[in-house]
């Protein structure tokens, strides 16, 4: 899918964490849009998206001047009270554009100045590690959370064909684990994944966080029903991984390799 990039001048950054995201007092956007369009992401239903007229993953709107945008918000937040940022709610900070436009990393550097109680970096995308020495300067304050739905190359191309490799990224959370950068396995939403994941998980994380479609979509698998992803589990034959009761199987499999108070379930995993 070819993806068109627009240039725009936002006049805020941060807005109030809400929702499922209520436990921070911001979340932050270098994008509008995401070109990794993967196919259950909820965004899909959110304003953002349905008011556009374009399909998700074909359009990108990039905040220039971000960074002095945000400079002032953050100190004008920071003098409230506490700040922790949630990076990000409704694109992934490190998509493809951010190579060029460096918008993200901008932010960060921002944060690695004026540090706010905490941020967690949200994304799929093994870019992140170019950040790597920001993100050190930010020490226990920044926590990574590097989605990954499954451990099977061929269901991530199912249902997100445009998000980069799964080999690529657990090789990113260890790079990021050896510079000792905070980090986190997100698997969420959780998808068709092989007996092996937990143990491949293991030496690359001490802390894993699981989400569905029910628990983790805003509206108890509402949003995530209305786009049709009960045909894609239908098509491979793998039915019984979308239920609610689904993610007991990859739960007790992380029992077996990691302590129960290294494993998350839904909410609490994306907490400050």
């Amino acid at each position: 899918m070819r993806t068109e990039y627009l240039v725009k001048q936002p006049k805020t950054l941060m807005n109030k964490g809400s929702g499922f995201l209520g436990g921070y007092s911001h979340t932050l956007n270098p994008y509008t849009g995401c070109s990794f369009g993967c196919s259950y992401c909820y965004v899909r239903q959110m304003p953002v998206a349905t008011f556009r007229g374009a399909e998700w993953g074909s359009w990108v709107d990039i905040k220039k001047g971000a960074a002095a945008i945000f400079r002032k918000e953050l100190l004008r937040a920071k003098a409230k009270g506490p700040v922790t940022i949630f990076m990000s709610s409704s694109t992934d900070p490190y998509q493809p554009i951010e190579h060029r436009e460096r918008v993200t990393r901008s932010l960060l550097e921002v944060m690695a100045e004026n540090p706010p109680d905490f941020v967690l970096v949200q994304t799929r995308s093994p870019l992140v590690t170019r950040d790597i020495d920001v993100l050190q300067k930010l020490g226990d304050k920044v926590r990574v959370s590097m989605t990954v739905e499954t451990d099977l190359e061929d269901i991530r191309k199912t249902f997100s064909p445009s998000a980069p490799p799964i080999q690529a990224r657990l090789q990113a959370l260890r790079l990021l684990a050896d510079a000792g950068v905070q980090t986190q396995a997100a698997i969420a939403p959780m998808l068709p994944s092989s007996e092996a994941f937990a143990k491949l998980l293991r030496p690359l994380v001490n802390r894993v966080c699981l989400d569905d479609y029910f628990m983790g979509d805003g509206s108890g698998g509402r949003r995530t029903r209305s786009l049709g992803i009960a045909s894609l589990y239908r098509e491979l034959r793998l039915e019984d991984w979308y239920a609610p009761s689904a993610y007991r199987l990859v739960y007790e499999r992380l029992r077996q390799v990691f302590p129960e108070d290294q494993i998350y379930i839904s909410q609490p995993g994306f907490e400050p």
